[in-house]
């Protein structure tokens, strides 16, 4: 942009217009042809060696053929003769920019234009110079000045549209959507729809989540067929941000339709990109792992065929191998964002942490102030700062027995792989018929520790001291876990607890404990389908013993809001039977169909709603109708603290007894009473 702009002091100069047989080397300038415009003004000079014009003019062939200091070089030379001309002082500035000398060229200009503030080119030299520096504000202010000294030079408004393009960019960077959006927008007003303005509308709409307007930007702009193809691409991306990845994947399948007839290799690669990474939103992972396959037989160790591949990885729950393409990337371009970024999420699937915020930071080395790098460290942050959760709720059923508990929980994390947690749990309850009441008060303390990634054991000890009437014993408790991935999208949780019955007055007063061997694993798919079940055998202080299977299969229905639909079996037996004193068949069995629906009221209030119909048996009792439901509803009143509603109803058998019905509302608070990891200012991050 610069060598055009400032070719016409050149061009306007009365010396030049003399020289007529300079002509074709002017045109070689003009049009940008700066070799052959050296070798003509190179051959001139050899029949008039000290020709002012010919030095000016072989000096910028020089310079804009790829010499910049030996254009210097030689503008120097001809000041010693020629000391203080405008021609060849603004020729020598230049020739700093050409070099990208932007601090050397500063004061240069600074001084040009305090010896000559009318001359036009001088105060254009410093708006670029400025503008090169990113110091968009002060070089707008010159521009404007030249431009008041030459209202109707092209060249200056070209200058001032990168300026806004470059200020705008700034602003945007740093979170100022509303400024750079009317930056851009000021842009217009010299060039209406250009195509350069609508582009960056068009990303700044997609970043602010602002589809529609980012599909309008992207209509405007879609003028020719080249154009439309692009426009489309984005449209497609509009519409996944948008979370209609049907619609996104109808559009890329047309632009790949559109792109086939032209013979763009660029424009080629980045419409099949976008319908690849349609049809990974999608979930039909196998036309795309075919797709990328085929692609990758054209296009050899491309830094795009990589990113796909490392998405579907991250997609299809194989994270290991989402590093590796990562990987291939930042071989291939270090400093790419795609790379750094994409592998600190991909190292974040793998569960390891520090290497992710490493990641992370290195991206903001290279992207300073990067919105999304900063979030994903933000996201980090707050999955380990330290928390205090606060649990009440208020409990009733048919059988006459109210309480109320609360739970205290506070977590300390003291690096990402070791965290504590402290909790006090209080429960009062009383049956309004027999009068009984009792309190549950247990103090625990918990270890976390991650032996590897995904791999975390788990244990809780503390003590329950329960009062009945004038009554009261304490007991040990105890809860271990490991949890584990054993392959990918599989969770396996093996685990052990000792705990002391306190749903009601009279199992407080019996002291049942209760010890709990148990097994939980789920099976995810990339298909949307899934598999929970849990396995428990719990030996009881009363010699009883039950068994429990609880198992569930699922389907994920919908994204947005998420919805899951599934079929639920539970089968219960005991080895006594003791009806009088609580729930204990030889057999239980209970078939459920159940929903699941979450979704956003707003941009910081989300719910959940969960509902389960279907058929219980009790031994040889008839069959009878079970249903329960639960409902929430949240809202994240700043980063750090949240607060829940919620209540649950449930006439399931295995609660307490058939026919029971039960009853409970409550409230949770969550407070992160740090701004940061303990940690946080002691992680390695170089």
């Amino acid at each position: 942009m610069i060598k055009k702009i400032v070719f016409f002091f050149l061009l306007s100069s009365t010396v030049l217009k003399a020289q007529s047989d300079m002509t074709k080397g002017f045109g070689f300038l003009e049009k940008g042809n700066f070799q052959e415009a050296e070798l003509f003004f190179g051959e001139y000079l050899k029949e008039d060696p000290n020709n002012k014009t010919a030095l000016l003019c072989y000096g910028r062939a020089v310079g804009l053929s790829g010499e910049p200091k030996k254009a210097t070089g030689l503008f120097a030379d001809l000041l010693k003769e020629y000391p203080g001309d405008f021609e060849i002082l603004i020729n020598y500035n230049e020739s700093f920019l050409w070099a990208k000398e932007y601090e050397e060229a500063r004061p240069l200009y600074a001084d040009l234009v305090e010896k000559f503030p009318t001359k036009f080119g001088a105060v254009l030299g410093y708006a670029n110079t400025l503008s090169n520096l990113k110091e968009y504000k002060l070089a707008l202010s010159w521009v404007e000045k030249a431009i008041a000294l030459e209202p109707e030079n092209e060249s200056a408004k070209i200058s001032r549209k990168f300026m806004r393009l470059g200020y705008a960019s700034a602003f945007v960077n740093n979170q100022q959507y509303e400024q750079g959006e009317k930056t851009l927008q000021k842009i217009f007003e010299d060039f209406p729809n250009d195509k350069d303005v609508l582009i960056n509308l068009a990303n700044l709409y997609l970043i602010t989540k602002q589809a529609d307007k980012a599909k309008n930007m992207y209509a405007r702009y879609a003028t020719s067929p080249k154009d439309s193809i692009t426009a489309l691409n984005g449209i497609a991306l509009a519409e996944h941000l948008d979370e209609n990845d049907k619609e996104a994947l109808v559009i890329a399948k047309k632009a790949t339709i559109k792109v086939d007839k032209l013979n763009d290799i660029k424009l080629t690669q980045s419409t099949y990109d976008r319908y690849v990474q349609a049809l990974i939103w999608n979930k039909k992972f196998i036309p795309a792992r075919k797709k990328i396959d085929s692609l990758e037989s054209h296009f050899v160790n491309k830094n795009w065929i990589h990113a796909l591949k490392a998405t579907l990885g991250l997609y299809t729950g194989d994270a290991k191998a989402s590093i590796e393409s990562y990987d291939r990337i930042l071989v291939n371009d270090s400093a790419s964002f795609d790379g750094n970024l994409g592998k600190a999420n991909a190292l974040f699937a793998s569960d390891r942490i520090i290497p992710a915020y490493n990641m992370a930071n290195q991206t903001l080395k290279f992207y300073d102030n990067q919105k999304d790098a900063k979030g994903f460290i933000k996201k980090l942050n707050l999955m380990h700062t330290p928390t205090i959760e606060e649990h009440a709720a208020y409990t009733f059923d048919n059988g006459n027995n109210s309480a109320f508990f609360t739970n205290t929980t506070v977590e300390v994390p003291f690096s990402t792989i070791f965290k504590t947690t402290f909790s006090y749990f209080f429960r009062s309850t009383e049956n309004t018929v027999t009068d009984n009441k009792a309190t549950s008060h247990v103090a625990l303390v918990g270890l976390q520790y991650k032996l590897f990634p995904k791999t975390i054991l788990k244990s809780v000890i503390g003590f329950n001291n329960s009062r009945f009437l004038e009554q009261a014993y304490t007991q040990p408790v105890l809860d271990v876990k490991l949890d584990l991935q054993p392959f990918k999208l599989q969770n396996l949780t093996l685990g052990y607890q000792r705990e002391v019955q306190s749903f009601n007055a009279e199992l407080i007063e019996r002291e049942i404990v209760q010890n709990h061997y148990g097994l939980n694993y789920n099976l995810g798919t990339n298909v949307n389908f899934g598999w929970y079940t849990q396995l428990m055998h719990t030996q009881q202080s009363d010699d009883n013993v039950r068994n429990l299977l609880f198992t569930s299969l699922y389907y994920n229905v919908l994204k947005k809001p998420a919805l899951k639909m599934g079929l639920n079996y539970q089968y219960i037996t005991f080895k006594d039977q003791v009806p009088t004193i609580y729930f204990s068949p030889e057999k239980y069995q209970a078939v459920e169909l159940f929903a699941d629906v979450r979704g956003k009221i707003s941009e910081k209030t989300t719910y959940m709603v969960s509902a389960a119909t279907g058929i219980q048996k009790v031994e040889d009792d008839p069959k009878t109708n079970i249903f329960r439901a639960e409902a929430s509803i949240q809202h994240q009143f700043s980063n750090r603290f949240s607060l829940n509603f919620y209540g649950k109803y449930s006439n399931i058998a295995s609660a307490t007894a058939a026919g029971f019905e039960f009853t409970e509302i409550g409230i949770k608070a969550k407070w992160l009473f740090l701004k940061k990891p303990l940690f946080y200012n002691k992680l390695n991050l170089d």
